[in-house]
């Protein structure tokens, strides 16, 4: 058996339709009604006023005085109240004795016969009318009395039958219904447009539906992770969802507020005011990396944008080590064939019977490794860094940029804290050097000078390069996402030093840059170390005073206790066997 199928509740709109509806009917019969009653009374009113005047005009004609004072007066007073009656309106003029014998009437036939109606008042001198159905049936009439020399010698009575009220008013009603129809009609199509409008902008939705609609929507607000923020036609805050808040670092309220008010960067806040759509831009705040997409909301008009947000820090920071590992691997396929070539030569050679030239050759080859590599940790221990400069050294040999680690650098293993992962500084010092060696290369003598120590509790990283230089006008643009002198690529450019100047500021650092001693750019980083070792760092006096130091500090003279501290050596990394 098939169930009967259970009908769909009526859309908000046609709910509200259906209300205004019987709402502007009610009201129109409402108003109907009482100007109908309203209108009776008042011409039953009119009616009795027209019939007290025309009585008191008859008892005052002096015809009527003469008439009354005859042996017959009906021979002269009923051609004259015919008249009367047929110029006035009323349906009757009746004169009659103070007995209320009838003098004059509509029907002759009644003439002479008693008046049906009460007369009492009238002989009292008084003007009365009353509502009384007589021989022409009910009627307003008016009663006064017919004085002379202060005696009542007649009565006169004036009256409008109701049938004639009635018939006056349906003509009044007829009218009003029709404006009364006239005005529901208006009311409906003003009502079915409106509703129209309505449904339109609900789509059809009833209201049960639209609530159901609205938690399922604030529930998926706060459950997705990505941000979601969506401004109205001005630019203003619409809606922003927890994600939002949170990736863009947002905490008040800020709906209402326009998108220049956030305090953003200026590039996400252009890409926020743009009209166009962006798609997949990558734009970077105080400490996350984002990627933005925005699409215009249109109906005809321009309602407003809906941005998305996703958080790619993390995934931005793997992909430089990715980066970074590819550049490793390329070197060490670069120093695959360069070991091929030596090993070739080292057989050969003992082909040709020279077997001690052979292993002088072998010994020389590993010892330069060998002493490379001394020289790289002895300096810098830190296993990150140290792995991070040889296989930039590499890289750099590829390219044909000498990479050199000064003798300033005194970094030990285990001297950098926990709070500064391993990640960060690959970033920031990775970067630094890949621009660095970007600038050098093509240039006479082509070096990168690398510096790495501690200084009171300060990690200082300086990466200079005998390149072309900043001008110092740019020395702010550059660590903006998209400033670059190079050539765009397929991949963008202008993204390495913004990363780098983000990843110091999330840890309350500083990056600058300036002219270095011999030409190019000097950039420095000084990240604080909440703790350090207690041992002494390997700093020379003459660290602090490198060059680019702001200030330089005077070195101390030595004492007969103290020898001279020997003259800063620099260790080359021309990029041998890693």
């Amino acid at each position: 058996m098939r169930l009967p199928r259970v009908p769909r509740p009526r859309s908000l709109a046609g709910q509200l339709f259906g209300m205004q509806a019987v709402l502007i009917a009610v009201l129109v019969a409402g108003y109907a009604l009482f100007t109908y009653v309203s209108d009776r009374g008042q011409a039953e009113d009119a009616a009795g006023r027209q019939a007290t005047a025309v009585a008191r005009s008859v008892a005052d004609a002096p015809s009527v005085h003469d008439a009354i004072r005859t042996a017959n007066p009906t021979k002269t007073l009923q051609p004259y109240a015919l008249q009367v009656q047929k110029d006035t309106g009323v349906d009757f003029v009746t004169i009659m004795n103070p007995q209320g014998i009838r003098w004059t009437h509509p029907d002759k036939t009644l003439i002479g016969k008693h008046f049906l109606g009460h007369i009492g008042p009238a002989l009292e001198g008084k003007t009365f009318t009353e509502t009384y159905t007589g021989s022409l049936g009910a009627s307003v009439r008016a009663v006064t009395p017919v004085y002379d020399n202060s005696h009542i010698v007649g009565l006169v009575s004036a009256g409008i039958k109701v049938e004639a009220i009635t018939k006056r008013l349906q003509e009044q009603v007829s009218a009003l219904v029709g404006v009364a129809a006239g005005a529901l009609a208006l009311g409906g199509i003003g009502t079915y447009v409106i509703n129209a409008r309505l449904r339109r902008s609900t789509h059809g939705l009833n209201a049960a539906e639209l609530s159901r609609m609205h938690d399922y929507h604030q529930a998926a607000l706060h459950a997705v992770r990505e941000g979601l923020l969506m401004l109205d036609g001005q630019f203003r805050v619409a809606l922003m969802n927890d994600g939002g808040r949170e990736l863009l670092g947002v905490t008040d309220d800020v709906v209402g507020c326009s998108v220049a008010e956030l305090g953003l960067p200026a590039p996400l806040t252009g890409a926020l005011l743009s009209a166009e759509p962006r798609v997949d831009e990558v734009h970077l705040t105080a400490s996350r990396v984002l990627v933005v997409n925005t699409s215009p909301v249109t109906g005809g008009e321009r309602r407003g944008t809906v941005v998305t947000l996703r958080d790619v820090t993390e995934l931005q920071s793997l992909m430089g080590e990715l980066d970074s590992e590819r550049g490793f691997t390329q070197a060490l396929r670069s120093q695959a064939h360069e070991a091929a070539n030596r090993l070739h030569t080292v057989v050969s050679l003992i082909e040709l019977g020279r077997a001690e030239e052979a292993v002088d050759f072998a010994t020389a080859e590993l010892e330069l490794a060998q002493t490379l590599t001394d020289q790289v940790i002895s300096a810098v221990s830190e296993p990150v860094l140290a792995a991070l400069l040889l296989g930039k050294a590499a890289q750099a040999n590829e390219r044909g940029v000498e990479l050199v680690v000064s003798d300033d650098s005194a970094i030990d293993d285990g001297l950098l804290p926990e709070s500064l992962p391993a990640r960060d500084l690959v970033t920031v010092l990775g970067n630094l050097i890949d621009n660095a060696v970007d600038a050098a290369q093509g240039t006479v003598r082509a070096r990168v000078t690398v510096t790495a120590f501690t200084d009171e509790s300060v990690l200082v990283l300086r990466v200079a390069d005998t390149g072309a230089g900043v001008d110092p006008a740019h020395a702010e643009q550059v660590f903006q996402r998209g400033w670059s002198t190079k050539p765009a690529g397929p991949g963008g450019r202008g993204l390495g030093l913004a990363l780098a100047r983000q990843a110091v500021s999330r840890h309350e650092g500083t990056l600058t840059v300036r002219e270095a001693t011999g030409g190019g750019a000097e950039f420095e980083v000084r990240l604080p170390l909440p703790t350090v070792s207690s041992a002494p760092a390997a700093t020379p006096a003459s660290a602090s005073g490198a060059a680019g130091d702001a200030v330089a500090e005077p070195e101390p003279e030595p004492t007969p206790s103290e020898p001279a501290p020997p003259k800063p050596a620099q260790h080359a990394l021309p990029g041998g066997d890693v």
